[in-house]
């Protein structure tokens, strides 16, 4: 156990220090006025480098020392009786594997941190568990909001995998520093069950006169499993001919790019104009929950790499795709019919931007009404009466409601919970006033 926790010391210490020079170099280097291109933008101007990005994978793992853990022989064997799951995850992986991989490159962080959305959302950015973990990386609301993370009516970062994966990244990070001299399999393990609670693990396993390193702490039984399943997955994808893992074929280049946007634009005609399905287009952008970007500070929107150039000409020359939106709180007495006539829109566009399945309403509900052409009479029926307000420590949706003299079915239906979800604190609810 000495010679794996003095190599895998030596890992953290050696990352932090290369980690440590760059950030060094970055500053030295530093220009008076902000570089012209990000970080991706950057690698898309290069030529892509050629190959398997299994192989790409396999070359940045740092942790297969540890593969030879019990705990993670049982998960191979978990695994392995189970190829077909493996397989589909990876394949699902596909559009998501090169920019994870590429963000933990730059991190100089083990690349077994790729698989870890594997374990969390099978690789789905638009994952939703019932306690309130969202997107590929199962952020809670509290956590994001901690992280930057923006979440609001139009936008929700935690499903942006940019976004996500920064924020995730920097909360191990943050979490290995912090508490755990650089020691990621610690970070993972409170990543899953809290500092605290691995914190307090860690006192009583040096009570006990053993070390404080994750294999010798008794944590929850999902915490347990959680690097293990980890590791066990990379050894798998270390050697899947051994295993019977059958890895789908995933070239080693970027799938998607990303266009930075200047106003708002309605995602089914950048859809056409990049010649893709709109369904393809949500599926690279998840974060965007209203089917179009964002008023005002939007995220880069992904499209497909190969589309990039037009879709960037297209938004620059092409005014006519600009869409400003504003939410309408439906009023007794409004029928779809009457709400079209009133902002000169279509009863079909109206049932298209707001995924109605009929033209049944109901009050109190929420609407996206294209607010260029009736600015005044928008402005009136709204007139400033949406409000944000933040879950407290006890909260509950009735004493939330009472303490803003609203109904908990509102509540509900402006923010599209779920009854049987728990409210979090620093959770985010949009109100509307009677």
């Amino acid at each position: 156990m000495s010679d794996r926790s003095t190599r895998r010391q030596a890992i953290s210490l050696a990352s932090g220090f290369i980690l440590s020079l760059t950030t060094l170099a970055n500053t030295a280097q530093a220009q008076p006025e902000p570089p012209t291109a990000p970080f991706w933008d950057a690698l898309l101007l290069e030529t892509a480098t050629q190959g398997d990005i299994w192989q790409r994978l396999r070359d940045n793992f740092q942790w297969q020392v540890d593969t030879q853990e019990p705990r993670v022989q049982e998960w191979i064997d978990y695994y392995r009786q189970r190829p077909g799951n493996v397989t589909a995850i990876a394949e699902q992986a596909r559009p998501w594997l090169y920019w994870v991989i590429s963000e933990l490159e730059r991190r100089n962080m083990p690349a077994e941190l790729a698989l870890l959305p594997f374990i969390e959302s099978a690789y789905d950015p638009a994952a939703r568990h019932p306690g309130g973990a969202t997107g590929m990386w199962q952020l809670m609301p509290g956590t994001g909001d901690a992280l930057g993370l923006r979440r609001d009516w139009w936008y929700d970062g935690r499903l942006d995998v940019i976004a996500s994966t920064k924020a995730a990244l920097d909360y191990l990070q943050q979490q290995a520093d912090r508490w755990y001299d650089g020691d990621l399999e610690l970070a993972l393990a409170a990543y899953n069950a809290g500092p605290g609670r691995v914190n307090q693990a860690r006192r009583e396993a040096v009570a006990r006169g053993k070390p404080g390193d994750y294999w010798h702490l008794h944590l929850p039984n999902q915490t347990m499993d959680y690097v293990p399943k980890l590791l066990a997955l990379s050894r798998l994808i270390a050697k899947p001919s051994r295993y019977g893992i059958a890895l789908p074929s995933i070239p080693n280049q970027a799938v998607f790019a990303r266009v930075s946007i200047d106003g708002q634009f309605d995602l089914a005609q950048v859809a056409d104009l990049a010649d893709v399905s709109l369904t393809r287009l949500k599926a690279l952008n998840p974060g965007l929950l209203r089917g179009s970007t964002l008023p005002e500070d939007s995220p880069d929107l992904l499209i497909p790499r190969a589309a990039k150039e037009t879709v960037t000409e297209a938004l620059l020359e092409q005014s006519q795709v600009t869409t400003r939106w504003a939410q309408y709180r439906v009023r007794r007495g409004d029928t779809l019919s009457v709400l079209a006539s009133r902002y000169s829109v279509s009863v079909p566009e109206l049932r298209r931007h707001n995924n109605l399945r009929s033209d049944v309403i109901r009050v109190g509900q929420v609407l996206r009404i294209p607010d260029e052409a009736s600015d005044s009479a928008l402005a009136s029926a709204t007139n400033g009466e949406q409000r944000v307000v933040q879950v407290r420590a006890g909260d509950s949706l009735s004493r939330i409601a009472a303490r803003h003299d609203v109904t908990t079915a509102d509540l509900i239906r402006w923010n599209q919970l779920d009854t049987d979800q728990y409210l979090q604190p620093g959770q985010l609810l949009t109100l509307y006033s009677q």
